[in-house]
C-alpha cells in the first residue's frame, strides 16, 4: 500500500515531530511506503533532509500520479483523507483512519 501525502501537510501548521511519527508507525506498522506529492521536489526534498524527515518518506512524486491513500487539505483524488495539519492532537486519529482505509 501506498500512503501519498500532499506537500502543504509538511508545512506549518503541521508540527514536523507529528508528521515523522504519523510516517513511523505508518511505515513500521503498515508497511505503507510513503510518497509526498509536490511539483516542488528540490525544495520538499531539503526542507524534510534538514530535518531528518527522509527517514520513512520513499519519493516525490507529482500530484495524481500515484496509486493509493491520499492524506490532503481538499478533495483533489479519491480516495483521500481531509486534514488541514498533521499535530499530535489528531496523529492517532489519522493513523487509524489510514489503517481502516487501507483494509477497504
Amino acid at each position: 500500500m501506498t500512503l501519498r501525502i500532499r506537500d502543504e501537510l509538511v508545512n506549518p501548521p503541521t508540527w514536523f515531530s507529528s508528521f515523522r511519527d504519523l510516517t513511523l508507525i505508518c511505515s513500521l506498522r503498515l508497511h505503507t511506503d510513503i510518497v509526498i506529492e509536490t511539483d516542488h521536489t528540490d525544495a520538499y526534498y531539503r526542507w524534510l533532509k534538514a530535518r531528518g524527515g527522509m527517514d520513512f518518506v520513499d519519493d516525490f512524486v507529482p500530484p495524481g500520479t500515484e496509486a493509493g491513500i491520499r492524506l490532503d487539505t481538499e478533495p483533489n483524488f479519491d480516495p483521500s483523507l481531509i486534514v488541514d495539519r498533521i499535530t499530535s492532537e489528531n496523529t492517532n486519529q489519522l493513523y487509524q483512519r489510514i489503517q481502516f482505509a487501507s483494509t477497504l
